[in-house]
């Protein structure tokens, strides 16, 4: 995803006057502009900063779905829907079967070290953002059992 993509999604929901839309995807334009500031990259802002922004703000929206009372149905509603909007634009996510068929593949020699923190830190910058790190920490908890 880019941001000028996004920026234009905003813009056409701005246009359809639907504000719930607007709001979603607004939220994740500033985001990855912050991000994209923090980093000193402004003008020319990478893919894959804003698909990990994007992935981070999704993760931030299920927390205060999970985290919000019960009896605020109204208010988990609203964080629902927004969930469900920015969930269009994150990217698809590696299953646990593919992340362990790259590891099995591609990092077999770490893999017979049988030491974890060793594989985490040799598979975790080639699957950064490509896959949940709950799910590649799974597999390699399996794979070194």
């Amino acid at each position: 995803m880019t941001i000028e993509q996004l920026q234009k999604d905003m813009m056409a929901a701005m246009k359809a006057h639907d504000k719930e839309r607007k709001d979603a995807i607004s939220s994740l334009v500033s985001a990855v502009k912050k991000n994209a500031i923090d980093a000193g990259c402004r003008d020319a802002i990478p893919e894959d900063m804003v698909n990990s922004t994007i992935l981070k703000e999704l993760k931030t929206v299920q927390e205060q779905i999970d985290t919000c009372p019960k009896d605020r149905t109204e208010l988990i509603a609203e964080y629902q829907k927004c969930h469900d909007i920015m969930q269009e634009y994150a990217p698809k996510l590696l299953s646990k079967e593919e992340v362990q068929k790259i590891v099995t593949e591609q990092f077999a020699e770490v893999l017979a070290t049988k030491n974890k923190g060793q594989i985490m830190k040799t598979v975790m910058p080639h699957l950064k953002g490509k896959a949940d790190g709950k799910v590649i920490n799974e597999v390699i908890t399996e794979l070194t059992k």
